[in-house]
C-alpha cells in the first residue's frame, strides 16, 4: 500500500469537514460514516489511520479553534521589553475568546457547553496546564521579579485567574442574566486582581459583546439559561 506523502494535507481535510458537519447537523448526529462520506476520495481505512474515533476528530477541532489565540498568548508571554503587569495587560487585550469562536456559536446547542459534558471537558482539560501555569504563572512571576506585580503567590494567582477569567467570566459556560450582572462580573475581576497585587483593567465592552453576540438581550424573563 502506499504511503501517504502529505498527512497534514489529508487531516486538514478530514478537519475541515467534520467541522462543517458538527454545525450543520451538531456532534451528536454526525457519524464516522458521515464525515467518510462526504471526505469523496479518502478510505475509511486512510480516515481511521489519524482518528480512531470521532471523539478524537472533535479533539482535534478543539485544538485547531484554539491554538491561534494560545499562540498569540505565547508570544506576549516571550515578548521583550515589556513588564509583567503590561503582558498580562496585553493578554487580557488581546485574549482569544475561547468557546466563543464561530465554530461554537453556529453548532447546535448540543456543542453548548453547559449541556454537553464532552464540550465542558474537552474546553478545559488544558485550562490549567496551559493556560495558568504555561502561559500566565511565569508572566507573574516576571512582574514579581520586575516590581510590577506584588503577589506571594504567583501559581495560586495564575490559576484562580485562569478559572475565574476563562469560566465564571465566559457566557458560554455560564452566563449573566443580564448586561448588569455581566458588568459587575468584570468589576469583581478588576477588583480581585488589584487586591491580589495585579493592578490591571479589564474591559467589561468586551465582556458585554460576547455576551449580547450569544443572548442579544436579557436572560431573567426565561431565556436561554436555567436558573435551576
Amino acid at each position: 500500500m502506499a504511503r501517504n506523502k502529505h498527512p497534514e494535507e489529508t487531516v486538514a481535510k478530514i478537519l475541515d469537514v467534520a467541522m462543517r458537519l458538527f454545525v450543520e447537523r451538531g456532534y451528536e448526529q454526525t457519524s464516522m460514516q458521515n464525515i467518510i462520506d462526504e471526505l469523496g476520495g479518502l478510505t475509511k481505512g486512510a480516515v481511521y489511520h489519524h482518528f480512531s474515533s470521532k471523539e478524537e476528530i472533535f479533539l482535534a477541532a478543539m485544538d485547531r479553534v484554539t491554538a491561534p489565540g494560545v499562540e498569540r498568548l505565547r508570544e506576549i508571554r516571550d515578548a521583550e521589553g515589556m513588564t509583567g503587569r503590561e503582558k498580562i495587560q496585553a493578554m487580557f487585550d488581546n485574549g482569544a475568546r475561547g468557546v466563543d469562536s464561530a465554530f461554537f456559536s453556529q453548532a447546535d446547542p448540543e456543542l453548548d457547553p453547559m449541556r454537553n459534558p464532552r464540550m465542558l471537558a474537552t474546553e478545559y482539560r488544558d485550562l490549567f496546564a496551559v493556560s495558568a501555569h504555561e502561559l500566565m504563572m511565569p508572566v507573574i512571576e516576571q512582574g514579581v521579579e520586575d516590581g510590577s506585580i506584588q503577589t506571594e503567590y504567583p501559581r495560586e494567582l495564575a490559576e484562580a485567574i485562569a478559572l475565574l477569567n476563562n469560566l465564571w467570566c465566559v457566557p458560554a459556560f455560564f452566563p449573566a442574566h443580564d448586561e448588569e450582572e455581566q458588568t459587575r462580573r468584570v468589576a469583581f475581576m478588576n477588583a480581585f486582581m488589584k487586591g491580589m497585587g495585579l493592578d490591571i483593567v479589564l474591559d467589561p465592552q468586551v465582556s458585554l459583546e460576547t455576551w449580547r453576540r450569544r443572548y442579544g438581550g436579557s436572560l431573567a424573563d426565561g431565556g436561554a439559561r436555567s436558573s435551576g
